[in-house]
Parts: structure tokens; C-alpha cells; sequence
């Protein structure tokens, strides 16, 4: 079923299923009828609050997707945020955009209060959410409960899920591909969502919650592949937002459950392409889509049920990317014989870590130069984590005390997991821009 909005979606499965398990989360439950009713009621409350834009400081909880639903109806503009990131950096992030109510945790409200803002006049449906990215270059991108229902249908035209089916929402949903792909696919689906009880319950949840399919990063695929955390009822995993080694879907394989690989980007609400039999790499393009590539490799979508507004406050970012509808993603790929679409590379300097968070290297290398007096080195992936290699002569003990404060100002999993030290000079090209894939190829 096709939807148009959150409330659509919310009172058709009420009509049609009102007693069938929606969400789970640990004990608790509620059906499609009681999440209806619920969402109603509090989205009456927020429209008599006069508030205007609501950051929600996403816990993954059943109350939580019930704040962002009710939100959603009440007519706020809605923020997604990440509450493990650091004070100062969410203070930014909610005076950017406007935001003048808070949802999440009692305490961290209380310390991003004086934050606050006046909020918006036209936020009605809009939904933001940050590109993955380090805090100068993170975006807000603007998208709607329309584009993210309609995009949770163009993945599940591709990859459908039963009324009998229980999907497992591992990810953390301020992130497009885990709102979509871990909670709207299986909703639109009239499915039963299990709300992942958080990370200290990886290793558990599915023992747990005993679900048919789950949405993975390669990360969390390989935890737990690893721990063998899969329950016999698992029949279905989709991987995304990262790239996965191919020994990590062939162990899946082996125990026996289907395993698509997925390709999409918060710009276009999450999925455009995805893997349906055969070689999890080869992806069908999902129905509201086209793909083509340019002339260097670079892949164009056009996705006009599901694109973004734009970015939030940034028309010339958004101009640079979106023109005449169609969206330069920066990323490089290929068609095979049976017009099926493989990812080859990335165009634009960044790295993609294994849980789908990117660094964007123009910016990360030069805070390490400022901080080392040194230009010649280069930020690469070894093992799915960063790593600095640097041009000279000096120990690496010294490099990291001087290095200690850049790294004490970003999130663990962008901090440096090591240093190579070497007297051989960086790949460069003749223009002297560094051959960021040569580079990897030395290291890995």
C-alpha cells in the first residue's frame, strides 16, 4: 500500500488491522488501533502548546516514535537529532534550525534549553533530518512524511514484508535510513515493529523479539554474525548505508537467510536501489526512480516522489547538488549486462565508515595539519577505521599528545584508530590533489 502521509498510513492499518501488534518495545506494546489513538491525542496536546518546530533527541523508545508521529500531525516541523552527540554541537544544530520545543531525555533538555529559538512559520510536514557528517559540514536536509512514506513503499515494491512478519529496528531512527528502513518499511508493510532495546541489548534483541527480518550497517552485521546473536525465525537482512565485505553477506548466507545490500542517500529519503536475488552487490533501481551515469561515473538520481526540499537554509549547497532534478550524489558506479546497478567508489573526499558515518577529508586533514605544523600526510581506512599517514621523520607518541585535543572534539568512531609513519611521499596527482584510492590500496 502506497501511502501519502503519516496519517494515512497511521489510521488505514487502525481500519484494517486494529488489533495486530504495531510497535514493540521490551514489555510493552501497542496495536494499530492504540498507536492511532495515541498519536491523536498527543498531537492535539502539541497543537495547543503554540510551539512551532520540535527537536526530537531520538531514543529509539515506543514513546518516542509516537512523539515524532504526533508531532508530525499536529503540523511542527520536525528535527531529528542525535542525543550522543556533544552539548555544544547539538546547541548549534537546534539554533540552526529553529527549533523551539524538545523531546527526549529530561536532563539533556534542561541543558539545551537556553538553546531555543522562535521557531518556524512553514514547517507544516517538513522533517529534518543531518547528513552524517563532521559539525562544519553536517546538513540539515529537508524532507517530508510524504517523501518518506512514499519511499518506504518504492523499497518495499522491491523488497515486500507480510502482515505476518516482525521487523527488528536496530538502528538509531535520527538517521534516514534507519527511520525508513528500520521502522516506515515495516508499518507501511501493516508488519509488526520490535523497537531494538539499544546497544546493550545487541547481542540480545533478537533472541528476544524472535524477528523475521532486520535492517543492519555492515557494523552491526558483523557484531552479530560474530556473537551468533541471529534467531532461527530470521529469513531477511538488509544492509545499508556503508559498504560491506563480501565475507560478512556470504556468512549470513551460509546460515541460510536472504541477504539484500541497499544503496541510497538522506537526500533522497534513503533507498533508491537495492539488491533483490543473486549477487547482493547487483541492485535493482527501486520503481519511482532513475539512474543514470555521467559521463565520469558519477551517479545521477532522479527521484521525484521522494527527493529532498533541499538543504535547510543552504539554497547554493543544495543548487550545487540538485539541478533540474536531478541529484549528483558524488558517487561513482556502473551497470552490469542486466542493467542492474553496482557501486564502484566515491567521488567526493570523504570515507564512509563501517556504520555508515562519513569524514570528510578536506575538512578532518586540516585540522590535523594545523595541529601537527605538518601538511604532508593524508586520513585513510585501514581495518574500517581511520587511520593518518604521515610524511616525516618523528615518533608517533609525540604526534598523538599534540593531536589530543582535535581528537577529544569528535564523535569515538571518527577518532584515529592509528599511525603510519613513512618516508615515502603521498600519491598525488599532476594537479597535486592527493589519489585518495591509490593511497588505500598502499595501506590496506
Amino acid at each position: 500500500m502506497r501511502f501519502d502521509s503519516f496519517r494515512h498510513m497511521l489510521s488505514w492499518w487502525a481500519q484494517e488491522r486494529p488489533d495486530a501488534p504495531a510497535l514493540r518495545y521490551g514489555s510493552e506494546m501497542r496495536s494499530f488501533s492504540e498507536l492511532h489513538e495515541d498519536v491523536l491525542v498527543r498531537s492535539e496536546e502539541l497543537k495547543q502548546s503554540g510551539k512551532s518546530c520540535v527537536g526530537i533527541l531520538a531514543d529509539g523508545s515506543l514513546r518516542c516514535v509516537e512523539e515524532i508521529f504526533a508531532a508530525n500531525l499536529a503540523g511542527l516541523q520536525i528535527v531529528m537529532l542525535d542525543a550522543m552527540a556533544p552539548e555544544p554541537l547539538l546547541k548549534t544544530l537546534i539554533r540552526y534550525t529553529d527549533i523551539d520545543l524538545l523531546w527526549g531525555d529530561e536532563d539533556l533538555c534542561g541543558e539545551l534549553e537556553t538553546a531555543l529559538m522562535g521557531g518556524v512559520k512553514d514547517g507544516a510536514g517538513k522533517i529534518l533530518f543531518f547528513t552524517s557528517g563532521t559539525t562544519e559540514q553536517a546538513k540539515a536536509v529537508v524532507l517530508s512524511d510524504r517523501s518518506l512514506c512514499q519511499s518506504a513503499w518504492n523499497g518495499s515494491a522491491k523488497l515486500p514484508l507480510t502482515t505476518e512478519d516482525t521487523l527488528l529496528c536496530m538502528l538509531p531512527l535520527g538517521h534516514v535510513f534507519g527511520f525508513v528502513c528500520g521502522l516506515l518499511w515495516g508499518l507501511s508493510c501493516g508488519a509488526c515493529v520490535a523497537l531494538g532495546r539499544g546497544a546493550r541489548h545487541y547481542a540480545d534483541d533478537c533472541a528476544f523479539y524472535r524477528p523475521t527480518a532486520v535492517s543492519v550497517v555492515p557494523l552491526l552485521l558483523g557484531f552479530l554474525l560474530q556473537r551468533g546473536c541471529v534467531n532461527a525465525e530470521l529469513s531477511l537482512i538488509l544492509v545499508g548505508a556503508g559498504d560491506c565485505p563480501p565475507q560478512l553477506l556470504q556468512a549470513a548466507a551460509a546460515r541460510g537467510i536472504r541477504v539484500s545490500f541497499g544503496y541510497g542517500l538522506t537526500e533522497t529519503s534513503s533507498g533508491v536501489a537495492i539488491s533483490v536475488e543473486g549477487d547482493p552487490y547487483a541492485m535493482e533501481v527501486c520503481p519511482d526512480d532513475t539512474i543514470t551515469l555521467a559521463e565520469d561515473g558519477e551517479i545521477l538520481i532522479e527521484a521525484p516522489t521522494c527527493m529532498m526540499q533541499g538543504y535547510y537554509k543552504r539554497p547554493d549547497a543544495t543548487r550545487e547538488v540538485l539541478q533540474n532534478g536531478v541529484f549528483h550524489t558524488g558517487d561513482l558506479g556502473r551497470f552490469d549486462e542486466e542493467g542492474k546497478l553496482h557501486i564502484t567508489g566515491r567521488k567526493k573526499d570523504m570515507l564512509v565508515l563501517p556504520d555508515g558515518t562519513k569524514i570528510f577529508l578536506p575538512e578532518y586533514e586540516a585540522r590535523l595539519m594545523s595541529a601537527l605544523g605538518h601538511t604532508e600526510l593524508a586520513v585513510t581506512l585501514r581495518d574500517g577505521r581511520p587511520l593518518l599517514v604521515f610524511v616525516g621523520q618523528t615518533e608517533e607518541a609525540a604526534l598523538r599528545e599534540r593531536l589530543k585535543p582535535v581528537m577529544a572534539a569528535l564523535p569515538r568512531g571518527q577518532q584515529l584508530a592509528g599511525i603510519l609513519i613513512t618516508d615515502e611521499a603521498l600519491p598525488r596527482t599532476a594537479t597535486g590533489k592527493i589519489k585518495r584510492w591509490e593511497l588505500q590500496q598502499k595501506v590496506g
